[in-house]
């Protein structure tokens, strides 16, 4: 038996942020698919939003999240992109304690086998 089969499940409260100028909860389905998922695999919701691409507004709810001492993990999607309204990773990067070098490009390499 691995170490890892000997570890109790811990869920954890994830909190989730759509970044969208255009989405509504209704018409969230990352969102919806992330929450789906993370419940699936049972973890709790800890929170949901979804902001405008504002880097000050995204960066005060992340701040918010990481700040509470029972939320566990924050989830971002949307606000990617390569427009001047695309601030997603700008707006959080400040609030890194720590980076993992090559996450980056590795997850980039397995969205474009999947998507293209």
């Amino acid at each position: 038996m691995s170490s890892d089969e000997q570890r109790p499940f811990k869920p954890l409260n994830i909190a989730v942020l759509t970044v969208s100028d255009s989405r509504t909860l209704a018409e969230d389905r990352s969102g919806d698919r992330l929450v789906e998922r993370l419940e699936g695999a049972g973890h709790r919701l800890y929170d949901r939003q979804i902001l405008p691409d504002d880097i000050y507004r995204i960066r005060a709810a992340v701040s918010q999240w990481i700040a509470a001492a029972d939320c566990d993990v924050v989830i971002t999607t949307g606000g990617t992109g390569l427009t001047g309204r695309d601030g997603t990773p700008e707006a959080v990067s400040v609030l890194f304690d720590k980076t993992i070098d090559g996450f980056g490009e590795m997850f980039r390499a397995i969205s474009f086998q999947n998507i293209g």
